[in-house]
């Protein structure tokens, strides 16, 4: 079994096993797998081992720094983090730096002695729904390395997926946490935003979220514990949580409204990703779940999230596309940033309105329903190196992922755990999402599915065929 985080930190206080061991243990694991699966772009062997040797001094004193001291962490290539190039997979950034800030999430668990092993894979600036770049290239998937892995978040997923670290923090501005969640059988949340603060702000502006990742729902509230909280630099950041979202985690779903949505009204399912998620709902049902199949009622508002993010893209390559780094860019990126160049500031506020109408009609919806559950994807991993799957009608990620976006549009948590495989082995996802600040009950939702199936349990094949 691959250490989970709140099993660490218990094994560290009963002094069974130290920061160091943990440490080097996961420091193994990226020798071994990230070849395969080009999860990390950067790798801090010594000063992941110097971390935890002051970490475990502090256990063995009996006086942690937090709640982290001494788990093994990784972090996507999209946050700062003070000493480390942050190059979002691209070749227009100067590696030369300065790096002398962290991004909120990351100064959170360097105060609480979390360790930092380095930093992980993501397509350039995060801009799409699989993780490769010009800069790092293709990232596979931990149960079969000629798939994709997801993104933009997939380093982060398929490091946590091969036991390459406890935890590791993604940001998600469209899906980009729960879809290589659900890519890759492990577990995230995109919680409410502000919850967790951003800084730099991101050019997709309240879009984008920081988000926990790991392999269970305890690990992923254990993580949120230490992320969340405010930070002056971000004007958006949420106060300070009152309570601990992993001591929230139990109580079951006994007469939790639930709403069951098989596409949202508008999306196409594979049917083994159907029948995977119907039954994830019985299971929820034979827990005490009241649960009924609803639509939440609103169309495919892809059209309005285009403008939002396509316009954020152009931003980014403001000033860019005729550099001398500028024939490097994603073919991909270039194109939308291109198109996002076209719109106007009465586009930008008309989309806009869009997404305030979205959030009302979800705002109404949850007088009804304490959360909504649905597919986290209509499909399985497709090969590495393709934007969308074989046939797609359109050249856009978004085309794949209809039931992602609209809660970045909305803002409201959204969590995606493994509910099943396919006939070809490959993780299925289950999404859950609650109104908005009720990150803690779609965490317990979770955590009650989770108690009640064995998915978090299963190992990839690059784990199993491990000679011992």
């Amino acid at each position: 079994m691959i250490p989970q985080a709140v099993e660490l930190l218990a094994a560290y206080r009963a002094k069974t096993l130290s920061p160091v061991e943990a440490t080097t243990a996961a420091l193994d694991a990226i020798d071994r797998h990230n070849p395969a699966v080009n999860a990390f772009v950067l790798i801090d062997r010594d000063g992941a081992l110097s971390t935890a040797r002051e970490s475990e001094k502090r256990w063995h004193a009996g006086c942690p720094l937090g709640p982290a001291d001494g788990v093994p962490t990784s972090v996507k290539d999209a946050l700062w983090t003070r000493g480390w190039p942050t190059l979002r997979g691209s070749w227009l950034i100067d590696a030369a730096g300065p790096w002398d800030e962290d991004a909120p999430s990351v100064a959170r668990l360097r105060e609480s002695g979390a360790v930092l092993l380095g930093k992980t894979t993501t397509p350039e600036y995060s801009w799409k729904g699989v993780t490769d770049s010009p800069r790092y290239g293709m990232t596979g998937n931990p149960w079969d390395p000629g798939v994709t892995a997801g993104g933009s978040s997939g380093g982060s997923a398929a490091a946590v997926g091969l036991g390459m670290g406890a935890w590791s923090v993604g940001t998600d501005g469209g899906g980009s946490v729960r879809i290589p969640a659900a890519f890759t059988g492990t577990v995230a949340l995109k919680p409410t935003y502000g919850l967790i603060p951003l800084y730099p702000p991101s050019p997709f502006g309240t879009l984008s979220h920081a988000g926990p990742m790991a392999r269970t729902v305890a690990d992923v509230a254990a993580l949120m514990d230490v992320v969340t909280g405010f930070d002056p630099r971000d004007w958006s950041a949420m106060p300070s949580p009152a309570s601990s979202f992993r001591a929230a985690l139990g109580g079951g779903v006994a007469g939790l409204r639930v709403a069951y949505s098989p596409n949202l009204g508008f999306g196409v399912n594979d049917p083994e990703v159907d029948a995977a998620v119907r039954a994830a709902v019985d299971v929820l049902a034979a827990a005490g779940a009241h649960v009924e199949q609803a639509d939440p009622g609103f169309a495919d508002p892809v059209a309005a999230f285009h403008v939002l993010w396509f316009s954020g893209e152009a931003k980014v390559l403001q000033g860019k596309l005729n550099g001398p780094q500028s024939r490097h860019i994603d073919p991909g990126l270039r194109r939308t940033a291109e198109l996002g160049a076209t719109f106007t500031a009465s586009d930008y506020l008309d989309a806009t309105a869009v997404r305030m109408k979205l959030g009302e009609l979800m705002g109404r919806f949850h007088r009804t329903y304490d959360v909504l559950v649905t597919p986290t994807l209509p499909l399985t991993a497709f090969p590495v190196g393709r934007d969308v799957p074989d046939g797609s009608a359109s050249p856009d990620w978004t085309s794949w992922t209809p039931y992602t976006y609209p809660f970045n549009m909305t803002q409201q948590p959204a969590l995606s755990v493994p509910c099943g495989f396919s006939s070809s082995g490959l993780p299925i996802g289950l999404q859950i999402v609650g109104p908005r600040h009720a990150d803690a009950l779609v965490l317990r939702v979770g955590q009650a599915y989770q108690d009640a199936t064995d998915w978090h349990h299963r190992v990839p094949a690059l784990l199993t065929e491990e000679v011992v």
